[in-house]
């Protein structure tokens, strides 16, 4: 059983949140009882008939997708600055999943976008949606491991609760630059968790010599065919060095298919 029962998706009626939003509409289906929340962040507070207004236009986003899903998606609003709203939001509707849009960055490394800053700022999983990509269920998921061991064992329930959703098969990656033994080494302590908490969709952990990190993640991705990346961001770490997350930023800017960093 799913522990994903409130999913919180930014929306201002842009191509970008209209695109997340009915991914998250294919995600959710037709049979699963999920509560979905858009939300609307407002510099100002909105009239009763302005919102009203809103409610009617997103009506008419949701009837466009020509899908149908158990729960009707809502619409909430908040006044004040986008990432700010969108934790306090998840915080007062105890939503266990963020899945927000993005248009990315492919020209510059050093964009930033409200995506990637709430990918760096969340404190929980938080899937973001490249404008354009397929909106297909996630068969094939890409684990990037590094050669730390991970510090919350809890944070693999939401990748676990996806690939029980959607039968999905999941590789873990580990990209390395020098000696693939000393990866290895390090990583064969988590063999025994990954085969635990990822039950049998455990499918392989592969190793690829890769001096640039985020080329060989992307060139996983197109070789295998994967339809989300999931990542574990390093600037929350608590039993090791945190990191800046400047992997987890580029590969939200870059990548073509959705991202899951889980935290």
């Amino acid at each position: 059983m799913s522990s994903i029962d409130k999913i919180l998706v930014p929306f201002d009626f842009s191509e970008a949140s209209i695109n997340a939003l009915e991914y998250v509409v294919n995600f959710v289906g037709p049979n699963r009882e999920v509560d979905v929340y858009a939300l609307y962040v407002s510099t100002m507070p909105i009239a009763k008939s302005d919102m009203d207004s809103l409610k009617t236009d997103f009506k008419k986003t949701i009837d466009s997708f020509k899908k149908k899903v158990k729960k009707a998606p809502v619409i909430i609003s908040k006044t004040g600055e986008v990432i700010e709203s969108i934790l306090s939001a998840r915080e007062e509707y105890y939503a266990d999943l963020i899945i927000m849009g993005t248009m990315g960055d492919q020209v510059t490394d050093e964009a930033i976008t409200n995506t990637s800053r709430l990918v760096l700022e969340a404190n929980c999983p938080v899937i973001s949606i490249p404008f354009g990509c397929n909106l297909k269920e996630p068969k094939d998921i890409a684990l990037v491991m590094g050669k730390e061991e991970i510090d919350d064992k809890k944070v693999l329930r939401t990748l676990l609760d996806i690939a029980r959703t959607f039968d999905s098969r999941v590789h873990v990656l580990t990209i390395y630059k020098e000696s693939v033994y000393a990866e290895e080494s390090v990583v064969e302590s988590t063999e025994h968790l990954l085969e635990y908490y990822l039950e049998h969709f455990y499918e392989e952990h592969a190793f690829t010599k890769n001096q640039d990190v985020e080329e060989g993640i992307l060139d996983y991705i197109n070789k295998k065919n994967i339809d989300m990346l999931a990542i574990l961001p390093r600037n929350h770490a608590r039993m090791s060095t945190p990191s800046e997350g400047r992997l987890t930023k580029l590969l939200t800017l870059h990548s073509e298919i959705p991202v899951l960093t889980l935290d």
